[in-house]
């Protein structure tokens, strides 16, 4: 009896050459719409659906597919008598191969032209229901979604006289329940949005894998990157890569890290990042000015560090890059005078990113043992809270600048956590520290005699008043922190003593 295999597809990449080979191999195809004409077009001779299942297509294509003459002859199981009696009184013949892929989804909502209606209209019924059906019965029927795998099931079948082995079979069915999985969830996630739902009883979200990577965070630690659909186009896993090695898991955290602070900042910002911390903020006139200054922020830890800049990078700063060792630079475009320079070293990886698109920032997710955490993105700006003043004195208009620059920057630094900044650039970072002074302690250390006439900003308020003493000793001479403390006003007197101003936003900024 001759295999049949049953043709329909949206991705029409490779159909037509892998259905021709199994034509060669006295296999039938029966096929619908777009993809029946596009292999008629080719001279396939093609069964029309219409043929097997006696029964005309409907309802703008809606039911098709669905019909007993198809689903029985993907179900029924070959070993079990009943079923092949049960197909043999209903005249319904066995299909054995099924290639299938579903309508586009994703995008159709990509579309910005698209509407609520035509995102329902692409949603596959009959799709799914084939790949479902087929997949179940994989011991006898081989289901095939991604094109990427032509090419290894025609060689098999030719190695082995036109037979799949199980475990091909078996790898097949579970890459189509993901393929399914994956759309469905896709939906579920569109229509969770578009109905306002912020906490849905079940997290249901699908990643495709951009690339594998050659370990995690230590060499014994296997590890692959996966981007999300429709996710954030600001985003390291929407970047492109121009030059360089490879990224790496270390890499990719600190990129988006990096990508984190450089988002808050309008004027040319660069940001360096080290172990996922910032160790220098610069903002400048221009991005050559804020390079150096974010290098002159801290010129130890920047070596082998992450590199964003929100603008373009020009040939005059990437000569100052050139002249030491960092892994990535990220910005919205390289010069072609600076891509002469900079690839020139061989393993500097160069990405650019999109940073115009006002697509909100995503919810965070942290997986932890057994489950995981959703959150919205900490995307709050100094112009959202409502600032408070309880010092005697009030910051100047300059003291005011680098105040909110140093809040900035402290919301991306691991709590608990404390920036210096002066002159439009950090000179300190006290970051994930087990209390509070002994982060300021850090930062005040790294800053040196540049502590003086600088401010501190805190990611949260101080338990008690021996920061703010510790900032006065330094020279500091403003602070900007949550307040809430049950000791504030002990914190408030020691400002005052010293004549520092300090300033309350009222929300804090956590990062763990």
């Amino acid at each position: 009896m001759k295999k049949r295999a049953l043709v329909s597809v949206s991705d029409k990449r490779g159909i037509v050459s892998f259905v021709q080979k199994l034509e060669e191999m006295d296999v039938e195809v029966i096929s619908t719409g777009g993809t029946k004409r596009e292999l008629e077009k080719a001279g396939v001779n093609v069964i029309g659906i219409e043929e097997v299942t006696g029964f005309p297509e409907m309802m703008d294509g809606r039911v098709k597919t669905l019909h007993p003459n198809i689903h029985g002859g993907l179900l029924g199981v070959r070993e079990n008598t009943e079923h092949m009696e049960a197909l043999k009184e209903q005249g319904i013949g066995l299909i054995d191969f099924v290639i299938v892929n579903l309508y586009p989804f994703q995008s159709t909502i990509e579309n910005p032209a698209s509407t609520f209606d035509d995102a329902i209209e692409n949603i596959d019924i009959g799709g799914p229901s084939m790949i479902r059906s087929a997949a179940k019965n994989h011991n006898d029927v081989a289901i095939i979604v991604d094109a990427e795998d032509y090419d290894v099931v025609l060689q098999e079948l030719k190695d082995s006289n036109g037979e799949l082995s199980v475990e091909r079979k078996r790898k097949l069915a579970a890459k189509a329940f993901r393929h399914t999985a994956a759309y469905d969830a896709l939906i579920g996630e569109y229509l969770t949005k578009q109905v306002g739902e912020e906490a849905p009883e079940k997290l249901t979200i699908t990643y495709n894998r951009k690339q594998m990577l050659r370990y995690g965070e230590n060499p014994h630690q296997q590890a692959a990157f996966y981007e999300r659909p429709l996710g954030n186009p600001t985003s390291i896993a929407r970047s492109t890569q121009l030059h360089g090695k490879e990224l790496s898991y270390n890499n990719i955290n600190d990129a988006d890290a990096a990508l984190a602070v450089i988002r808050d900042f309008e004027g040319p910002t660069v940001a360096a990042i080290k172990h996922m911390n910032p160790c220098g903020v610069g903002i400048g006139a221009t991005i050559f000015d804020a390079f150096t200054k974010a290098y002159e922020a801290d010129t130890t830890s920047i070596f082998g560090g992450v590199i964003a800049c929100n603008q373009e990078v020009d040939k005059e700063t990437a000569l100052k890059m050139k002249e030491i060792f960092l892994e990535i630079v990220i910005a919205p475009s390289f010069s072609e005078e600076a891509l002469a320079v900079l690839t020139e070293k061989k393993n500097i990886r160069l990405l650019t990113v999109d940073l115009e698109s006002n697509q909100p920032v995503e919810q965070r997710i942290t997986t932890v043992s057994g489950g995981a955490l959703v959150q919205e993105t900490d995307t709050l700006s100094y112009e959202d809270v409502e600032v408070t003043i309880p010092t005697t004195r009030k910051p100047s208009d300059s003291e005011l600048e680098q105040i909110k620059m140093a809040w900035k920057v402290v919301k991306h630094v691991k709590s608990n956590a404390i920036v210096l900044a002066k002159a439009d650039q950090t000179i300190g970072v006290g970051a994930g520290q087990m209390n509070r002074v002994g982060a300021a302690k850090i930062a005040i250390e790294q800053a040196g005699d540049r502590a003086k006439d600088a401010v501190m900003a805190s990611d949260a308020f101080f338990p008690m008043s021996d920061t703010v003493e510790a900032a006065a000793k330094a020279g500091i001479k403003a602070i900007i922190q949550p307040g809430g403390s049950k000791r504030d006003q002990e914190s408030i007197d020691m400002a005052n003593e010293y004549g520092i101003t300090m300033v309350f936003t009222g929300v804090r900024h956590f990062k763990h």
